[in-house]
């Protein structure tokens, strides 16, 4: 039995691009950009995602959160800001936001699925995976350190850049 790809999808790689480390609130996060390599993230779209930071971190994020964020562009005009933090240890917790066209501001991402428990939502990309893969061994390391200040350091700057 085939896997459920629509026969017309033709897959292609991505560049994931480091942008910077931001704090805000207290928390320390990693900005990646994720993008195909002709179509960078348009600067209005990255001035947004730095006004998201001003604007929405506070409320989103918690004082001592270690994460990064996603800025993927899907296709011409809509954009992802996937939000993902360390809690409870070692799980990987999640907000979307997103944009579309030209919408002022990032929204809250929800798609129209029931609220009930067990239903299959989506997650991230197989693109956006790449980051996730390095975001989680280098926090996997940390874990595994000693965890002072000098690991949170090495965890700061453990980056990923490339092919996706």
């Amino acid at each position: 039995m085939p896997a459920a790809v629509d026969p017309a999808y033709r897959h292609y790689p991505k560049e994931a691009r480091f942008e910077a480390r931001v704090e805000a609130g207290g928390a320390m996060v990693k900005l990646y950009h994720l993008t195909a390599a002709d179509a960078p993230v348009p600067d209005d779209v990255a001035a947004l995602c730095r006004g998201w930071f001003d604007e929405q971190a506070d409320a989103i994020l918690q004082p001592d959160d270690c994460g990064f964020v996603i800025l993927h562009r899907c296709g011409a005009d809509f954009h992802f800001l996937l939000v993902s933090v360390w809690r409870g240890s070692n799980e990987l917790w999640e907000a979307v936001w997103y944009r579309h066209g030209d919408m002022p501001a990032f929204a809250r991402f929800d798609p129209a699925y029931p609220g009930e428990a067990g239903v299959v939502r989506p997650t991230f990309c197989v693109w956006e995976l790449g980051i996730v893969a390095h975001e989680s061994g280098a926090w996997g390391r940390y874990l595994a350190s000693p965890r002072d200040g000098t690991a949170r350091a090495c965890w700061v700057e453990d980056i990923f850049e490339g092919a996706v």
